[in-house]
């Protein structure tokens, strides 16, 4: 668990920019940042190197491997495609006490301010709308893939959270209407807007620059 725990630090820290393309990844660095022995850090730079986030150099160790702002498309169009299809089960077969929870998980998010908060409740939001898909088989894919979604830049992000307002609002009355088109494409839009979102802001940290 603990190898996980640090592979995920390092994917928020790629993904969001903090760890750049070509950047050298010292094991001895990342452990006493996190307050980890070398062991977990080797195993989940293992894990990444698996999943094509990091690439081992001779003489020179692990460096963060390429990733194009095509990258980052991809990986949300593919997060938003599956989302949308749960979302859409969801829509013709959700009852109303399951309507009112999503309701009250959506009122949560909404008046939380602190961006740790509206991390959380905004999981706890998703979660809940994929558990009621019932589809246990896409709702572990849609989970791998969100994997490389760096939640903090997006909670701190006032204009996300509007975004994600309205957004939900949209999907809650798709639901209502038991609307299965006007679920997927709202859930496929808060994707789509997150991949926006992101690729500018590493446009404006120049990562892409030469």
């Amino acid at each position: 668990m603990l190898s996980e725990e640090v592979a995920s630090a390092l994917r928020t820290r790629i993904m969001s920019g903090d760890l750049r393309p070509g950047a050298r990844i010292r094991l001895e660095e990342v452990a006493a940042g996190l307050g980890v022995s070398i062991t977990p850090v080797r195993e989940a730079l293992l894990t990444l190197r698996g999943e094509d986030m990091v690439i081992l150099e001779p003489r020179k160790g692990y460096v963060v491997a390429p990733l194009s702002r095509q990258d980052i498309l991809d990986v949300f169009q593919l997060q938003g495609d599956i989302a949308g299809e749960l979302a859409a089960r969801v829509a013709v077969a959700i009852g109303e006490a399951q309507l009112a929870e999503l309701r009250v998980a959506h009122a949560k998010v909404a008046r939380a301010r602190r961006a740790a908060d509206v991390e959380t409740l905004e999981y706890e939001f998703h979660r809940a709308v994929n558990r009621m898909a019932h589809s246990r088989k896409l709702s572990w894919f849609l989970r791998t893939a969100t994997r490389y979604t760096p939640a903090r830049v997006y909670s701190a992000d006032p204009g996300w959270r509007d975004g994600m307002r309205t957004d939900h609002e949209a999907l809650l009355t798709a639901f209502a209407q038991a609307d299965a088109d006007g679920a997927r494409t709202a859930m496929t839009r808060h994707f789509t807007d997150g991949a926006e979102r992101l690729v500018k802001h590493l446009d404006g940290l120049g990562i892409w620059d030469s």
